[in-house]
């Protein structure tokens, strides 16, 4: 990831030098191609909400593309997720829990992945492990069409605060 990718950098970059950075942000090609598709973007804020915009317009393949680039909540990144994986340790550093909350988050997650074929993916930035823990257990409870549009929306959510922290760097 550049370091001091400033807005001006970003809207003048060429996009291959960009695109390390938003892989971080979100795994998905289309998505990148969509936020640079639209610049120049005249402040942060507008970037932000662009590249929320880009998760949300993305089609299933892209979704899962992107859901696979995450995680577990509470096991450590790295290899697949190599991407964002210093943004996963920064956003899951709340999770740090006790043995029982940790076996609770793994078995959760299996049980997630089982219902819906992918990846519990909430924004775990200021959030602790108990809140992620009720927030697991109350999706699960949620029909397939609902939570693919939570998760969807999470993504997007974690989207847009990883461009907010590419340009604060």
């Amino acid at each position: 990831m550049p370091d001091g990718l400033t807005l001006d950098r970003f809207n003048s970059a060429p996009p291959d030098a960009l695109h390390g950075a938003l892989r971080a942000c979100n795994t998905s090609p289309g998505w990148a191609e969509r936020v640079l598709a639209g610049r120049p973007y005249v402040d942060a804020d507008e970037l932000a909400a662009a590249a929320e915009k880009a998760v949300l317009d993305l089609d299933a393949a892209e979704i899962d593309a992107a859901l696979a680039g995450h995680p577990r909540i509470g096991e450590r990144p790295g290899g697949a997720h190599a991407d964002g994986a210093a943004f996963s340790r920064r956003e899951q550093s709340g999770v740090d829990a006790g043995t029982d909350t940790t076996a609770r988050l793994a078995a959760g997650n299996a049980r997630y992945e089982e219902r819906f074929g992918h990846v519990f993916l909430i924004r775990a930035a200021g959030r602790d492990a108990e809140a992620i823990l009720a927030e697991l257990e109350r999706r699960l409870g949620n029909d397939p069409a609902t939570e693919r549009a939570e998760a969807t929306g999470q993504l997007a959510e974690i989207t847009a605060l990883r461009v907010r922290e590419v340009l604060a760097r």
